[in-house]
């Protein structure tokens, strides 16, 4: 069953699947659609045309533009925002969109800005108001304006370290749910030049 609060502006023309929550003053523009078990919390702003996966959580004050892909499983925390024009002008009334893919089990935490034009990989953490301007490999942990991977996570979003090098990858055992991740060396690399 689908539960859209009163006062949430939901066009007829939008898709919202089984069992999503659309709460407070949301407003969920045309042809967007929204997978199952989702919810949409107070403020929320999705932009026509946008498309967002199964089990997603969007927190309240969340704006999503148009040219935006959230997958399954994704956190969006209170106050992200996504954008859609490298070169806003007020004058300009047409613009080439840069589309945006969050992948599956990411999460991007209260605050964060992701500019157009990138992908955050599957369970990649973004730190609270990280400015995200490049591409995040999956289970990258990134914070700061400009955002810079740090270190990586689980699946479980637990924080990882002490990895072991197997062929071209580093693979980490999480001590909170005992899951492998496994990261490319190349990535990997980077990060540890930088400590």
């Amino acid at each position: 069953m689908i539960k859209i609060h009163p006062t949430a502006d939901v066009s007829p023309k939008a898709r919202i699947g089984d069992g999503t929550k659309i709460w407070n003053q949301a407003q969920v523009r045309e042809n967007c659609e929204i997978g199952s078990e989702c919810n949409i919390g107070k403020d929320v702003y999705i932009d026509f045309d946008v498309k967002i996966g199964n089990r997603v959580k969007i927190q309240n004050g969340v704006s999503v533009y148009h040219g935006v892909v959230i997958e399954d499983d994704v956190f969006m925390g209170p106050h992200c925002i996504t954008t859609n024009d490298l070169f806003p002008r007020s004058w300009v009334s047409e613009f080439a969109v840069r589309k945006t893919l969050i992948k599956r089990g990411a999460s991007v935490s209260a605050g964060a800005i992701l500019v157009c034009g990138i992908t955050v990989g599957e369970y990649a953490m973004i730190g609270a108001g990280a400015v995200v301007t490049k591409d995040v490999p999956s289970h990258a942990l990134v914070v700061g304006n400009p955002a810079r991977v740090i270190g990586f996570v689980c699946k479980c979003g637990q924080r990882v370290s002490e990895g072991t090098k197997e062929g071209a990858n580093v693979v980490f055992a999480c001590k909170k749910c005992k899951e492998k991740t496994s990261v490319p060396f190349s990535i990997y690399e980077k990060v540890s030049e930088k400590k």
